[in-house]
């Protein structure tokens, strides 16, 4: 027999002394008097019981304490005392409530159905009236109390009765419709007339503990305990029709994930029939494909401690798919190094020239790099990284070369990033966390040998979250990103085999702790002949594919594609251009659909206007002559170069320096320069003038555009000669270089764009710095061979290259203004 059972077939009785509730007869307190007096009948325990005055009850009790108790009452109208222990402290001492009832016995039958029991009675017992307890004693083996009665205060008008009977009713009725199997009880307690029937009926109901209870009973008034008890079912009904509905909610949602495992399995069943899941990995268990991806020990460790967790949690629980995610994401990663196919030089070279036009000195590099990597085999070495205006083929630079090297390409513009956590991932403390931009391309790539282009570079900024480019640190270092961390992985990644690449438009918004480990290869901006060169070969074919044409619809004249270049488009590299040809390929593309026009439909350069409209950009040319104080210098712009000319008039004044034009702290410094050397060199030619009762101004035209840069010296310092001689330069001379304080004439940046713009401006002589000369190597030969170009080492030549003076070396020239005069041409 189980316990269960067991504990179903004990007679209440037996049940109450297995609890505690009743103790053996040969109990002997200590804190009770063995006296005898009037008005005593013995006490009776039941546990977690108030009765109510007009309350019936039925007890089981076993043959001993049946008889024990006869042989008590018979003396004393067959009476027995209920009142409820407070407390039973260790010592055995037993406290009791003052205020308890009278049961009286009203039959006592033997219960017969029950074979398995030992013999029982059935007491039926009444509660007779409401008792106060003197005191407590000991009488044949049972607990005595002395008390007297106390009566009950009944002063209920009838609309009372029948308004508080109204209310017990419907709450009950209310309650009733919450608890099942309660028809009958419900009935009974419907069917009393008299409220202290009702409740002596309802005293069940009530789920409140048994010290309320108690003071409930210990009320004289039946009208305030009806009223209080009126109020405790009140509340349990509330409390009860919230647990029901929390029920209902809870049972809803259970029903609904035990229907979904059902039919999970079933499905699971019936794949397991039809033989659908031997090919299909995806109905294969974490732990079963983690075993097969063979991952790294720390990787498969780490993956099966997900596991775990996941399936002590079990499903529907909230970290479920945030461990899914993540366990997916390991498992979509490629972890094995993958053997890099043979690089054929020949074929990369062949690849880098059909795909891009000029460009020499940069396939040569990529090309020095490709055969590093091709005797080294083991691992990339050094990071690439394209600095260059925008347009000029940097990113698809990085497309030829994956092509080259047959390897998956992948790129990652970082333009705009200001979070550090978008390249080193987001922890998975986070809600909605990801793994970086870094562990994301790796993932699209499939495996970890691609071409991994990081485009704008430059672009990344500093905020509250961290600086992005502080984690590309780790990435862009070939001595630590074999163990790259990424804080959603929480182990290390190998990128070792990826072949980086980064683009950017400008070197100066990149740290130095990250540029020093870049391989720097910078492109510069395009020649016309380039770009053409470009359009003819690439940029007309891809718009053509782009629009649905064909060479046999569409061509573009020599000379239209000129003019596109030079009066549509004015940039660096070829997406102006590539914009404009896409244009003209609209408006074919309507002339063949709605005019059906003849085709090949021939576009020249005198239809361009009504095609385009206006000339959308303006190179300056130089005039055919330049007044004294007016000298043409050359700028970079990230666009390009382009000519400036710097003018300088005298004023009135007290020989104070006036700039304008937007210039920078640079260039305002290299003006001040030149005014002390032109002070310094012309000391006597300026003694004889009246110089010092004049204000030089000197201004840089398009005021709206910011200037600075240390290219303007040498300029600057031949405006303000030729305007205090008077002597005009020639229109198509232009110069570049900064000066110093001692007169020498220092190199700078970017002569290739300057050389350019100054011969599409129709300048035949430029003086460069003696340092720059060597940069003319990188001049196109069509521009070189145009133009004529003179080393400068000093202020002194270049004085006399532009003005025609022969200065004394570090001497004031000691020359009148007419002598000056007639020397100069």
């Amino acid at each position: 027999m189980t316990q269960e059972m067991e504990n179903e077939n004990l007679s209440f009785t037996q049940q109450l002394r297995k609890d505690g509730f009743i103790k053996d007869i040969d109990t002997n307190p200590t804190c009770f008097d063995d006296t005898d007096s009037q008005n005593q009948l013995p006490i009776i325990f039941i546990p977690n019981t108030i009765l109510l005055p007009h309350t019936d009850i039925t007890l089981n009790l076993d043959k001993q304490h049946t008889d024990n108790l006869l042989h008590t009452v018979d003396d004393n109208n067959h009476g027995i005392i209920l009142t409820p222990k407070k407390l039973e402290e260790g010592n055995g001492n037993v406290e009791f409530y003052d205020v308890g009832v009278i049961l009286e016995i009203k039959s006592l039958t033997e219960d017969k159905e029950n074979e398995l029991l030992p013999e029982e009675y059935v007491l039926e017992l009444k509660v007779k009236d409401k008792v106060y307890v003197n005191k407590i004693l000991k009488k044949d083996g049972f607990f005595h109390a002395q008390y007297k009665i106390l009566p009950e205060e009944n002063t209920l008008t009838e609309d009372e009765i029948t308004e508080l009977n109204k209310n017990i009713d419907e709450t009950v009725l209310e309650i009733a419709k919450f608890l099942p199997n309660t028809d009958k009880y419900t009935r009974k307690i419907l069917g009393k007339l008299d409220t202290q029937d009702k409740l002596a009926e309802v005293f069940p109901f009530l789920k409140v503990p048994i010290n309320k209870k108690q003071e409930l009973l210990e009320l004289d008034s039946v009208k305030i305990r009806a009223l209080k008890v009126i109020q405790l079912l009140l509340e349990q009904k509330d409390a009860i029709g919230i647990q029901m509905e929390l029920a209902k909610k809870l049972n809803k949602k259970m029903n609904e994930t035990h229907k979904n495992t059902l039919l999970r399995e079933q499905m699971k069943l019936i794949q397991e029939e039809l033989n659908m899941t031997d090919d299909t990995p995806a109905h294969k268990t974490y732990r079963e494909r983690i075993k097969d991806a063979q991952l790294p020990k720390e990787v498969e460790e780490a993956a099966l401690e997900e596991v775990t967790k996941l399936e002590r949690q079990g499903q529907n629980n909230a970290e479920e798919n945030i461990i899914r995610n993540y366990l997916d994401t390991i498992l979509q990663l490629p972890w094995h190094k993958e053997e890099n196919p043979t690089i054929d030089i020949v074929k990369a070279k062949k690849q880098l020239n059909d795909d891009h036009y000029g460009l020499k000195k940069v396939k040569t590099r990529i090309i020095q790099h490709l055969t590093v990597l091709k005797m080294k085999k083991d691992k990339q070495g050094s990071i690439l990284l394209f600095v260059g205006p925008p347009g000029t083929g940097k990113t698809s630079l990085g497309k030829s070369i994956a092509a080259a090297l047959e390897r998956p390409y992948v790129r990652v513009s970082l333009g705009g990033v200001n979070d550090e956590s978008e390249i080193r991932g987001h922890r998975r403390t986070y809600l909605g966390a990801l793994p970086g931009r870094i562990i994301n391309g790796m993932k699209k790539a499939g495996k970890t040998n691609p071409v991994f282009v990081l485009d704008e570079i430059d672009k990344m900024t500093e905020s509250l979250n961290g600086n992005p480019t502080s984690a590309l640190l780790e990435v862009l270092d070939p001595e630590q990103n074999d163990s790259f961390s990424d804080n959603y992985l929480e182990v290390p990644y190998d990128l070792s085999d990826v072949f980086f690449i980064g683009t950017a438009n400008s070197l100066q918004d990149i740290p130095g702790p990250l540029r020093d480990r870049l391989e720097i290869i910078e492109l510069d901006s395009y020649t016309n002949t380039e770009k053409h060169h470009i359009a003819d070969e690439h940029l007309i074919k891809e718009v053509l594919l782009e629009h649905g044409l064909t060479e046999d619809d569409l061509k573009i004249t020599y000379d239209a594609i000129d003019c596109l270049i030079e009066k549509y488009t004015r940039e660096s590299g070829v997406r102006g251009l590539k914009r404009e040809i896409a244009a003209i390929a609209r408006y074919v593309t309507e002339k063949i659909v709605v005019d059906n026009v003849e085709r090949p439909y021939v576009v020249d350069e005198n239809m361009l206007y009504d095609i385009l409209g206006h000339e959308k950009s303006h190179y300056d040319k130089v005039p055919n002559s330049n007044p004294p104080g007016v000298v043409t210098g050359l700028a970079w712009t990230p666009i390009g170069g382009d000519i400036l000319f710097i003018e300088a008039v005298l004023l009135p004044g007290e020989e104070k320096l006036k700039l304008t034009g937007q210039l920078g702290d640079v260039m305002k410094e290299s003006a001040q320069i030149a005014q002390s050397l032109i002070k310094s060199r012309l000391a006597t030619v300026l003694k004889d003038s009246d110089i010092e009762k004049r204000d030089i101004h000197i201004h840089v035209p398009a005021g709206s555009i910011p200037k600075d840069g240390p290219s303007a010296g040498v300029t600057l310092l031949t405006t303000i000669a030729s305007l205090v001689t008077n002597t005009p330069v020639d229109s198509t001379l232009a110069m570049t270089g900064e000066i110093s304080l001692r007169g020498k004439v220092l190199p700078v940046g970017g002569i290739k764009e300057k050389v350019i713009a100054a011969h599409r401006s129709g300048i035949k002589t430029v003086l460069l710095p003696e340092e720059n000369m060597k940069d003319l190597d990188d001049v196109p030969c069509e521009v070189k061979d145009d133009m004529t170009f003179k080393p400068m080492k000093t202020v002194d030549e270049v004085l006399y290259e532009a003005l025609g003076l022969k200065l004394p070396e570090n001497k004031p020239l000691n020359i009148s203004i007419d002598e000056i005069n007639k020397v100069t041409p």
